[in-house]
């Protein structure tokens, strides 16, 4: 695969930024092998509606159901590995202050090395009490096989069961995450935006406000997004293959 080059305006931006902003969406760890929320629908779960199985009101239906799909899920990412764009955004965090903040519910960016700042919508290695809100482990298992029904664990609290780490439909974002989220939007000078189709609110506020704050803000996706007007710089290229040339940018000459 050949190479590929930012723009020179964009190189410039990249050099002289000094607090930066990764937003990363499924584009990004698809290049991984994860499925997209929806792609994950496949096989077992195919006749599934996302709704059936992503509410409060299908886990108050159907607990063993909704647990099965998401371990299956985590099973899932564990047996992939970080991509290139993941370890470049870790690269650039050693030279750079540089937040992390996703809408995916991987653990792609900390295994890659990165520092992950917000995520948005939860996360699946973050399992919590569904009545108490305690954090619970439980362990994965790559080699999962899809099972239609599995009986979530029980807090070791108050014994209630222990529901997936992530955000449902029609619920909030996590507020300490969305603050910290803001923060780092408000107070960054470049923000890139990588594998998002920034259609899904109100994660899909943050670029619009660096925008608005007066930041460089860098899509980075290989297909025109709802934020392809409104950003600084677009650029039609793969997380894979665009972070790692953006990076190598911002290295000193010689």
């Amino acid at each position: 695969m050949s190479p590929i080059e930012p723009d020179p305006a964009l190189v410039d931006a990249v050099r002289g930024a000094r607090r930066v902003v990764v937003f990363s969406g499924a584009g990004m760890s698809a290049e991984s092998g994860v499925p997209t929320f929806r792609d994950a629908l496949s096989g077992l779960w195919e006749r599934f509606d996302p709704a059936e199985l992503a509410t409060p009101q299908a886990w108050e239906r159907d607990r063993e159901l909704v647990w099965a799909w998401y371990e299956w899920r985590r099973a899932l990412v564990r047996r992939v590995q970080p991509n290139a764009g993941h370890r470049a955004v870790a690269d650039w965090a050693l030279s750079t202050e540089l937040a992390v903040v996703t809408q995916n519910v991987d653990d792609l960016h900390e295994r890659a090395g990165s520092t992950v700042a917000a995520h948005l919508h939860g996360s699946l290695f973050a399992p919590r009490c569904s009545a108490c809100g305690t954090p619970a482990h439980v362990d994965v298992h790559p080699d999962l096989a899809p099972v239609e029904r599995l009986a979530p664990p029980l807090c070791a609290e108050c014994r209630a069961p222990v529901r997936p780490g992530v955000v449902w439909f029609g619920e909030d974002l996590p507020p300490a995450a969305w603050s910290v989220a803001q923060d780092a939007v408000e107070r960054c000078d470049l923000m890139v935006v990588v594998g998002t189709s920034g259609v899904v609110y109100p994660a899909a506020e943050l670029p619009l406000r660096a925008v608005a704050s007066g930041a460089t803000v860098v899509e980075i996706n290989p297909e025109p997004t709802d934020l392809t007007s409104a950003v600084t710089h677009s650029w039609r290229a793969t997380a894979a293959r665009a972070l790692p040339a953006l990076v190598a940018s911002c290295r000193p000459e010689g």
